[in-house]
């Protein structure tokens, strides 16, 4: 890795970074962060694990594994600078990150801890679409200087390749994929109104955005609707739409005023934790949707799972999950889609079998990453043991010939993190632009 100056032995505990999509705005992305954390708090119990946030309060309270919380969106540029000094290794994602309009902003606070001797270390992270020159600049620079770059999928290792980025780079699966279920009790259901015993069909949408460019929204919307009301009949089932982040509720409001069957159809506005989200699949019989990790969470769950991609990261999963999936979602593939929904309802006793196994080898996937992750931990171990042995005594703080022993969260920033996520009430959902899905 190219740095401007060596970072003096290490003779404490290590300070370890995250950064990403974080803060509250996305579900999927907040599971990636508990999942992560949990890695290295599993490999480095003693380790300071510091999140960069794009909203420090959320993740404060909704996070009890960080020990210290970083703003970095519309800072002192020094305040996160002197941070990113006072790291040994800095872990970039997971989740879609590396996409046209952020990747660049990113890749800027990684090259900035480069420069700084601190190593980096990209998480499963998710990459494009990837177009803009400034974006594809700093991702063939960036990921250069990495230790290691693993991604979640091969439509990432693709889109990173034709950017120009000539390195190994290691496919592995999503982080939220270890993520334990938390109980989503009948009583929560009863408060969302959702009819005990009845056959429940999960849903998910979501906004059109730079994730979902050629996303129709009246198009999208009629056809969800199609598919709701289909379900209705052909189960006799309730459809239940979980919003995964907030712009979610407007365009399942939107799909239920287009079915013909609208009381058939609940819209969970309580806000949860991602647990208590794959919680929920407990409750479920089939799922149809847009979003990554709510189809996630029901392949972890062993629901039968109809994908809708609108985007290759859903085509690439349900690819992996050997589900049923079409190319895109435009109205005129409407007969197509309910003939799945058929088909995948009627066959699922018999594909049961192969689901779990696939599940398994992408949760060993998932786990693979956070093993390479703790193999660069015992190397930068190693190293700092040698470089103690041959200079500095390993009992001795760092001191005044060590600058980075300075850095530290500004007071601004707030106290570490205490409290554990609430199971209800406050939740994982925030307001805000959500920018692009984990």
């Amino acid at each position: 890795m190219t740095t401007s100056h060596q970072r003096p032995p290490r003779s404490r505990d290590l300070r370890i970074g995250l950064l990403g999509s974080y803060g509250g705005y996305n579900i999927g992305d907040e599971a990636i962060l508990q999942c992560v954390l949990g890695c290295l708090r599993g490999h480095r119990p003693t380790a300071r694990l510091i999140v960069f946030s794009r909203e420090a309060e959320h993740t404060r309270a909704h996070q009890p594994m960080a020990d210290e919380v970083v703003d970095w969106e519309g800072v002192p540029q020094k305040q996160v600078t002197d941070v990113l000094s006072s790291l040994d290794l800095l872990v970039l994602g997971g989740g879609g990150i590396l996409y046209d309009g952020e990747a660049r902003r990113y890749l800027k606070l990684v090259r900035a801890a480069q420069a700084r001797g601190v190593r980096t270390f990209a998480y499963a992270v998710g990459a494009g679409p990837l177009r803009e020159p400034d974006d594809r600049e700093a991702v063939r620079g960036v990921l250069a200087d990495m230790d290691e770059v693993v991604v979640r999928d091969e439509e990432s290792r693709l889109v990173l390749e034709e950017v120009g980025v000539e390195r190994d780079i290691v496919v592995t699966a999503d982080p939220a994929l270890l993520l334990p279920p938390e109980p989503f009790t009948a009583e929560m259901m009863r408060q969302e109104g959702v009819p005990p015993h009845a056959r429940l069909v999960g849903m998910s949408v979501r906004e059109p955005g730079r994730a979902a460019e050629k996303l129709d929204e009246g198009d999208y919307h009629a056809l969800l609707a199609d598919v709701a009301d289909f379900l209705v009949r052909r189960l006799d089932a309730h459809v239940v739409f979980m919003p995964m982040e907030r712009h979610d509720v407007r365009h399942a409001h939107a799909v239920l005023s287009r079915m013909t069957a609208p009381d058939r159809g609940r819209i969970l506005h309580s806000a949860y934790t991602p647990g208590q989200v794959l919680g929920l699949m407990s409750h479920l019989d089939l799922v149809v949707g847009m979003r990554l990790h709510f189809l996630m969470f029901a392949a972890l769950s062993g629901l039968p799972v109809l994908p809708l991609p609108y985007a290759g990261k859903v085509f690439d999963f349900a690819r992996r999950l050997g589900a049923p999936a079409l190319v895109g979602v435009a109205r005129e593939q409407v007969g197509l889609l309910l003939a799945e929904v058929d088909r995948l309802w009627d066959e699922f006793p018999q594909r049961r079998v192969d689901l779990g196994a696939r599940v398994r080898a992408l949760r060993e996937l998932a786990a693979e990453t956070c093993a390479r992750c703790g193999a660069l931990l015992d190397e930068m171990d190693r190293a700092g043991q040698e470089d103690a042995g041959g200079g500095r005594g390993v009992t001795e703080e760092a001191g005044d010939d060590d600058p980075a022993a300075d850095a530290a969260v500004p007071a601004s920033q707030g106290a570490p993190l205490l409290s554990p996520a609430p199971h209800s009430g406050d939740g994982a959902l925030r307001g805000g632009g959500a920018g692009q899905e984990a």
